[in-house]
């Protein structure tokens, strides 16, 4: 397994071209595009639908859910 200063060192090391496009690729790794966030959350919203459709979660008016809310910032 390289060790972390290895890596570093050889990184270091590249082209600047080539290290320009590893800093990329790990930002991206680090920051998800929009495109895939929008993915997760579609998949997230699928699987909440089927949650509902097949009873396994009950769902509450959005009326109680903020005098809910409202009770307790009141408190």
């Amino acid at each position: 397994m390289i060790k972390t200063k290895e890596l570093f060192d050889e990184a270091i090391s590249l082209p600047i071209e080539t290290r320009m496009q590893l800093v990329e690729k790990l930002l991206r790794s680090l920051n998800p595009t929009q495109k895939e966030i929008d993915k997760l959350w579609a998949k997230e919203a699928e699987k909440r639908i089927e949650e509902i459709k097949s009873g396994n979660v009950k769902t509450i008016p959005g009326e109680k859910v903020f005098k809910k809310i409202r009770a307790r910032l009141n408190s």
